[in-house]
Formats: C-alpha cells, structure tokens, sequence
C-alpha cells in the first residue's frame, strides 16, 4: 500500500510538471491581448512594395524622400540614381534604391492657428484648406486637423473623408483666454501677442510637437504637416529644437504657410516679431519650406498648389549607412544631384534610434 501510494504522488508530480510546460510553452506561443504588436521591417515583401522613410531596430535601411528645383524653382521630375549623391555625416554612402514617388500613401496633418491673431484670416483658411484636401487626398491618403491658441485640439482624427475634415476647419473658431474671438488683453495670455511666465497665448511648438509625436510617429510612407500660422509662439512647453527633434523622429516634412493681418497684430503695439526665421529653420530641418503669403486668398491657395505638386513631385532614395550603430545620435544626411543651379530640398538628418517607427 505505502508502494502504492508512493507511484501515485510520482505520477501526479509527473503530471504537475507536464501542465506547467503546456502552460509555459503556450504562455511562449500566444501573446497576450495587452502584448505590444511584433515589429515588422523592411525585409518582408508587404514592405519592399511599400518602402519607408523610416529607421528601424534590426533594419540597415535609411529612406529619405526629397524634391529637387532648378534655378527658376521649378520642380526637375527626371532625375535618376545615377544623377544623384548621398552621404551621412560627411561619409559617402551607396545608393541602394531611387525612384520617383508620386502614389504613394500621404498622410497630412492640417495644424490651423486659432489664436487672436487670425481673427480675420481664419475664414480664408478655411476655404483654401477644403478646396486643397480635395485635390490632394486619394483614396489610400488620410489627414487629421488639430487647432491650436491658449490649448491644443484635435479637431479631427485620421479620415480619409473630405467633408468630415471639411467640417472640422468650418467649425474652428478664434480662441483666447479671453474668450473665443475675444481680443482679452495682450501680456498676460488673453490677446495675440507675447505673454511673460505662466500665461500662455499660442501654443505653436506644442502642437507640432504634439501631432509628430502622438498622430505621426507610429505612421508609415510619406507624411507631412502643414503649418497654418503667423510664426509667433506664446507660452509653449516645448522650445522650438525640441518641435524640430520630434518632426525629424516622425520623419515629418513640415511646410509653413504664413499667413496673418498683421496691421491687426502689430496694431498700436510695438512687440517685435520674430516668426519668421524660427518657421525656416523648422521647415528646412525637416526637408519642407515656408510660403509668405500675407492675408491674400489669392496668395493662400497658390501656396497649398506648390504643396500639393512638392508632395506629388518627389523622389524615394534608400541607402545602408555605413554606421550601423543605433546610439540615438542624430546623423546629418546630404544630398546632392547633378544639374546647373540645382537645389535639392530634403531633411537634414535622422536619429539613429532603435524603435522608431
């Protein structure tokens, strides 16, 4: 009987430990529903149809799209790989894919400044904004609005639907800690012009910030942001490399379209401007431009017609750097192509970061 009952504890230890290796190797089979999605790279066959302009852990591949202009700024659709050079902190690096890339998947942010400042523009940005969504979107493209003034708005998420984005910039409206359309009083965060401290007025940097991070960052393809503004940023968190940091990690291109009544924002007062040399040095960091365009509606949607034929007159260009070390460092990239004034327009680098997207 002690016999007896000897076997029957080895065979139920036995069993025991069958149960917790089934558990275990299940448990190593089958994540979890709250388990992060396993990363895919540019090696399988989904991504070599779809190349991105992206870095990614394990992948040796950096894609950059870019445009080119000749002395006259018109844009040069002919170029080939042979025509062109790259090199990464200053180390030539071989040319692994080029091509020209005209339908490939866009995804837009639409960054609309509803600060006081734009009182009396915004409704030009409104109906310059749908007619250009409704050029450029495609059916595989999608966008999203987000408003920015005292706080920043996601007025509407990724669509591909026109009259949803439509409605979004229709139902912006001016905003100031006075009030919407308020002018409040300048200097302590409820008028168009520059607050000291705390108080906060145009929160500009935040919302580039904000949409690189949180809308564009785990995208894939072509994806840009289309800055709405007068350049004045009034009490935002974030300092503007940090903006240009978090557009560069997105693979963001920014392009700037200024736009404000300035006889409304200088009025009486005498604050000094400095817009427009911070929106350059954004656009040009991250391969886009700036487009002065004053409080003309004219000059407005001429500006979102060179957009659309930047973002549809492009070239995909992929290397393997010749550093292959992900240590976070940001490598500056150059690239020049043949031609008799040519000036190339592309990012200025990337971050060799391990998990981006």
């Amino acid at each position: 009987m002690a016999k007896l009952r000897f076997q029957l504890l080895l065979w139920t230890a036995a069993a025991a430990v069958l149960l917790l290796s089934v558990g275990y190797a299940c448990a190593q089979t089958t994540p979890s529903a709250d388990a992060p999605p396993v990363a895919e790279f540019p090696n399988t066959p989904q991504q070599n149809q779809r190349p991105e302009a992206t870095f990614k852990v394990n992948s040796t591949l950096v894609s950059l799209f870019f445009t080119a202009r000749d002395r006259h700024n018109g844009l040069i659709p002919t170029l080939s790989r042979s025509d062109c050079t790259v090199s990464e902190d200053k180390q030539p690096q071989t040319i692994k894919d080029f091509k020209a890339e005209t339908d490939l998947p866009l995804t837009l942010g639409i960054l609309l400044d509803t600060s006081g400042s734009q009182q009396n523009v915004l409704p030009l940005e409104q109906q310059a904004g749908s007619r250009f969504l409704h050029q450029i979107l495609r059916p595989k493209d999608e966008a999203f609005v987000v408003t920015f003034d005292v706080n920043v708005d996601l007025a509407q998420d990724f669509t591909n639907s026109v009259d949803a984005l439509t409605r979004a910039l229709d139902k912006a409206e001016i905003n100031t800690a006075g009030g919407n359309g308020a002018g409040g009083i300048p200097g302590i965060g409820q008028g168009p012009f520059p607050t000291v401290g705390d108080p906060k007025g145009t929160l500009l940097y935040d919302a580039v910030a904000e949409a690189s991070k949180d809308k564009l960052s785990t995208e894939t393809g072509r994806k840009a942001l289309i800055l709405l503004t007068d350049g004045e940023d009034m009490g935002s968190i974030t300092k503007p490399d940090q903006a240009i940091e978090a557009a560069q990690k997105a693979n963001a291109i920014v392009y700037v379209i200024m736009i404000a009544d300035r006889p409304f924002y200088y009025g009486s007062y005498t604050f000094g401007y400095t817009g427009d040399s911070q929106m350059k040095k954004l656009a040009e960091a991250t391969g886009g431009r700036v487009i002065n365009v004053g409080n003309s509606g004219r000059k407005l949607q001429d500006a979102f017609d060179e957009i659309e034929r930047d973002l549809r007159t492009q070239y995909l260009l992929s290397y393997v750097p010749t550093d292959k070390n992900l240590d976070g460092s940001f490598r500056k990239v150059d690239i020049q192509c043949k031609g008799d004034g040519l000036k190339i327009q592309a990012r200025k680098g990337y971050y060799a970061i391990g998990n981006m997207q």
